[in-house]
């Protein structure tokens, strides 16, 4: 069965853009056909993730989601950066006003992505949807079309805060949505195992997640540069080189390995 992944926090800034790269990566380096959504309007998985430029005016996930257009998912996908990835980008303000129209649409605007999904499931083992640091109805349909969700946060009071608010938009859309969303878990970036802050914000998480019955993955995800620098070069940790990159490599393999087993 093809597991559709929405990675989700309405906070920016916590690395959801990253994890979606790194678990892409460490999907295609285990031999999943791997599609990777980018459903943030600000694109910036589209950048890094796409083989060949993605021109600004170029079909993307708008035109699949907005009824002004007959596009379909296969219409828009384009090549990934790695042999086994797929994207299906965004580009542009098109997102943001379909987005908008969304907000305005009728019975089913939930459900779009869903159904375009459904048109390829079958062409992959691993669907990753990168979803904007928002709760609006992009991530919504994210919710709608996923089998889980991966809650990416880090430890700080902000993050923690806002985990509630996302449980509750999550269980609003098991309710009328989606019966059979999961999650997947909770992975924590930027953690700094040498400031009490950090290590005081972590405890928090866990407790919050024992009370609502969620597991934070094992391996959590320190605060490194390199991380973010093979994103913005478009390279795999494992191509990078060095000790740190290596073992970074292996906990998003150790990640992916356990989301798709949940």
């Amino acid at each position: 069965m093809t597991r559709i992944i929405a990675i989700c926090n309405q906070k920016g800034g916590v690395g959801k853009t990253t994890t979606a790269f790194h678990l892409a990566c460490a999907g295609v380096r285990a031999g999943l056909r791997v599609l990777l959504v980018d459903n943030d309007p600000q694109g910036n998985l589209t950048s890094v993730a796409t083989h060949d430029r993605v021109d600004h005016d170029q079909a993307g996930l708008a035109d699949v989601l907005s009824d002004r257009t007959h596009a379909t998912i296969r219409d828009v996908v384009v090549t990934g950066v790695w042999a086994g990835l797929d994207v299906v980008p965004t580009t542009g303000d098109a997102l943001a006003a379909a987005r908008d129209e969304l907000v305005v649409g009728g019975v089913g605007r939930e459900s779009r992505m869903r159904i375009a999904l459904a048109q390829i499931t079958d062409d992959y083992d691993l669907v990753l949807i990168d979803c904007a640091p928002s709760l609006d109805q992009l991530t919504v349909n994210a919710l709608t079309a996923a089998t889980s969700v991966l809650i990416v946060t880090e430890p700080t009071l902000f993050s923690e805060n806002g985990l509630a608010q996302l449980l509750t938009t999550i269980d609003t859309v098991r309710q009328y949505c989606n019966h059979q969303l999961a999650i997947a878990g909770v992975l924590v970036n930027n953690y700094q195992a040498t400031t009490t802050a950090s290590r005081e914000r972590l405890d928090e998480l866990r407790e919050a997640a024992a009370q609502n019955s969620l597991t934070i993955l094992d391996a959590i995800v320190p605060r490194r540069v390199v991380i973010s620098n093979t994103v913005e070069s478009a390279t795999a940790l494992d191509e990078w080189g060095g000790r740190t990159a290596t073992e970074l490599a292996q906990a998003y393999a150790e990640h992916l390995t356990f989301i798709m087993g949940r």
